[in-house]
C-alpha cells in the first residue's frame, strides 16, 4: 500500500513520515500541493488533441534536473493545497470541458492522495507524466488505473545524470521503470488520432550532450522494436535557473546537433513518434503556474 510514511515513493526512499510534517528530497508535505489544472495544448498531437490534454501539475519533483522549465513549482514549490475530493472535482470539471485525457504531470510523490481520486474509473484516458525516475513498486500499484505512459529517458550516462539531476542511479532505475509501464499498457492504440492506451518516450536533448542522446536512441531502437512504442524527440530546451550562466547549458541546442540526431534516428529504424521544429526552444512552451483551475 503506497504511503506518506516511511516515504519509498520514489527511487530516493528517504523514508521520512511525511505525515508528522517531514520533507525528503521532493520537499513536499504529506498532502496534495499542485499549481495548476487546465486544458493544455503543448503534448504530442496524439495526447493534445484538438481539445487539449486535462493537465494537472503538481509541485515538487522527486528529481529537481538543474535544468527544469518548470522550476517554480518542482523546486521552488510553488502551490497550494488540494484534497482528494477536490482532485476529483477538478478531473470532472476538466473533463466537461471537453479534454482528451486526464494528465498527471510529476504524481509519484502524491500518489496515495491521488490514486482516491481515480476511483471509479474517469471516462477518458489517463496519462502519468513523469521524468522516468520511478520506482518499479511504487508503479505496480498503478496497474490498470493509468491508460497512457509518458516517461522522460533523459540520460544514457549517469555521470551526466549525477551532475544535472542528483540522480546516479538514473540510467538503470529509468529503465526498469520504462519497461514496467510497457509491461501494463503495452503498445500505442490510437483511435480517431488520439492516444488510448500505450507509451511515448521523450527525450529532450541537451547542448553539448550528443553523445547522450545517441546513446539514448540506440536503448530505445534495441529495447522496443517494431514502432509499438512512440519515441518524442525534443528540440524545445531553453537556459533556465542556475543553467542560464553553465556553458554549455546557457544556450539552446544548436541545429547541427538536432540534426544529427535525426539523422541517427532514421538510421535506427526508429519510424514511430515525433520529432520538434527546430524552432521549438521557446519559453512559450511553459504555462503560467498561478493556480489556474484549481
Amino acid at each position: 500500500m503506497l504511503s506518506y510514511e516511511s516515504c519509498t515513493l520514489c527511487p530516493r526512499a528517504c523514508r521520512v513520515d511525511r505525515t508528522a510534517g517531514q520533507t525528503g528530497f521532493c520537499r513536499m508535505p504529506g498532502h496534495i500541493v499542485a499549481a495548476r489544472a487546465a486544458a493544455h495544448y503543448w503534448e504530442e498531437p496524439v495526447i493534445s488533441g484538438s481539445y487539449g490534454s486535462g493537465a494537472v501539475f503538481f509541485s515538487g519533483c522527486t528529481l529537481g534536473c538543474r535544468f527544469c522549465q518548470n522550476d517554480v513549482i518542482s523546486l521552488q514549490g510553488r502551490g497550494r493545497e488540494i484534497s482528494s475530493a477536490h482532485l476529483r472535482e477538478i478531473f470532472e470539471r476538466l473533463i466537461d470541458s471537453g479534454v482528451q485525457n486526464i494528465n498527471l504531470v510529476t504524481p509519484a510523490h502524491f500518489l496515495p492522495s491521488i490514486l482516491p481520486a481515480l476511483t471509479p474509473r474517469l471516462p477518458v484516458p489517463v496519462v502519468y507524466n513523469c521524468g522516468g525516475y520511478e520506482s518499479v513498486d511504487t508503479l505496480r500499484a498503478l496497474d490498470g488505473l493509468i491508460d497512457i505512459y509518458l516517461p522522460d529517458m533523459k540520460y544514457s550516462a549517469n555521470t551526466l545524470a549525477a551532475r544535472l539531476s542528483a540522480a546516479p542511479d538514473y540510467v538503470q532505475t529509468a529503465k526498469a521503470a520504462i519497461c514496467e509501464m510497457y509491461r501494463q499498457v503495452g503498445g500505442a492504440v490510437i483511435e480517431d488520432g488520439i492516444m488510448t492506451r500505450g507509451m511515448i518516450v521523450r527525450h529532450l536533448m541537451l547542448p553539448g550532450q550528443l553523445d547522450n542522446t545517441l546513446g539514448v536512441l540506440d536503448w530505445f531502437a534495441e529495447s522496443f522494436p517494431g514502432g509499438g512504442v512512440l519515441f518524442s524527440l525534443m528540440s524545445q530546451y531553453t537556459p533556465a535557473g542556475r543553467m542560464k550562466n553553465t556553458p554549455p547549458f546557457d544556450r539552446p541546442i544548436s541545429e547541427t546537433e538536432y540534426d544529427a540526431a535525426l539523422s541517427y534516428l532514421e538510421l535506427l529504424g526508429i519510424e514511430s513518434g515525433f520529432t520538434q521544429d527546430f524552432s521549438a526552444a521557446s519559453a512559450d512552451y511553459i504555462p503560467d503556474f498561478d493556480g489556474t483551475g484549481l
